[in-house]
């Protein structure tokens, strides 16, 4: 698919990940819209790049919210042949703290954001690809999810995350598989550590040393490595229900 001709929803588009997912796309000649709950980043980001980027305040979670920012994105740009989920949360939480164990509303909110949120947002968004016209090989939308190496190789403290980003793993390939049907591709990538806003609350040395523990090169991701991938996707039929690995050949500790 040719990204000058992108029409992109992010979600989690106002930072991090999807805010380079957005600067690449339309710095390329595509349209994007950042699907987000931070307004004030949003409506910041979408001023800046100007009028093929436009914010919609969204929660993932809720039916109603990503309608009404699917439908904001339609009447701007006319349709949707790309989406792009980067919307989570990584809160950490053992099952058994000294507080006791894990509330189970804690566990249940990081599931709900980071697992049903995006699956939310691929159905809604699905329901839209199909009206497009497919170019040569009947392709109509491409589909990247963001699942973690966590999914594989959880840390302790990180069974609500894991569990959400392991399930965002699992379910790529049947949707993929059903998706080839109506010429939409579905992949995911699974960043190891990236230079985001969860780990910008960590100090500086907090961060250079989580950066030292990737093999090569020894250092913390750029989401703009993330982005240069998520078009590699697009630009690419032949990647197609599949999980990559985007983390330096990092293999997580216990701890």
């Amino acid at each position: 698919m040719d990204v000058k001709s992108c029409k992109a929803i992010v979600t989690g588009g106002a930072s991090g990940l999807g805010e380079a997912c957005v600067r690449n796309l339309v710095g390329l000649g595509g349209k994007a819209a950042i699907l987000d709950f931070d307004a004030t980043k949003g409506e910041k980001l979408a001023a800046e790049m100007g009028k093929s980027v436009i914010y919609a305040n969204t929660d993932v979670t809720s039916e109603e919210s990503v309608q009404a920012a699917i439908k904001k994105t339609m009447d701007a740009f006319g349709a949707i042949n790309i989406l792009i989920n980067c919307a989570g949360v990584g809160d950490p939480g053992k099952v058994l703290s000294k507080k006791g164990p894990m509330a189970l509303s804690y566990f249940n909110r990081v599931v709900q954001i980071n697992l049903v949120g995006t699956f939310n947002v691929i159905r809604l968004a699905v329901e839209q690809m199909v009206k497009n016209t497919g170019n040569k090989d009947g392709e109509k939308g491409v589909i990247i999810n963001t699942a973690s190496v966590a999914a594989f190789d959880g840390q302790i403290g990180q069974p609500a995350y894991s569990a959400s980003k392991a399930g965002v793993v699992g379910m790529t390939l049947p949707i993929a598989r059903e998706c080839a049907d109506y010429g939409i591709r579905v992949m995911t990538i699974a960043p190891g550590l990236f230079n985001t806003p969860m780990l910008a609350q960590l100090p500086e040395a907090a961060r250079e040393a989580l950066g030292k523990m990737v093999p090569f090169p020894q250092r913390l991701g750029d989401p703009m490595e993330y982005a240069k991938m998520a078009q590699h996707i697009i630009e690419n039929p032949m990647l197609n229900g599949e999980v990559i690995r985007l983390d330096g050949a990092i293999r997580m500790a216990a701890k």
